[in-house]
């Protein structure tokens, strides 16, 4: 599994679940481009998930809204 300082690992899940309104990247093709365009090995990608800072590195509202939905995950998990 990925490290992350924080123990927060953003998994293919929470990607596929990050549609915002009108755009996003949801489906395999789209996914693998997106992962191709950062420099995301996506194999190790979808084995492992990545770091949490990892993904808000990318920046933009997509890859914001992946890190946060992971970001929650965690908090209810630890309640």
């Amino acid at each position: 599994m990925a490290a992350s300082p924080n123990g927060v690992i953003v998994t293919i899940e929470h990607v596929r679940a990050a549609r915002l309104v009108g755009e996003g990247v949801t489906c395999a093709p789209g996914i693998r481009l997106w992962a191709q365009r950062y420099g995301i090995d996506i194999r190790a990608f979808l084995r492992d998930g990545l770091p949490v800072e990892q993904i808000e590195a990318i920046g933009g509202p997509f890859a914001m809204r992946a890190a946060s939905l992971a970001r929650a995950e965690q908090e209810t998990t630890n309640e």
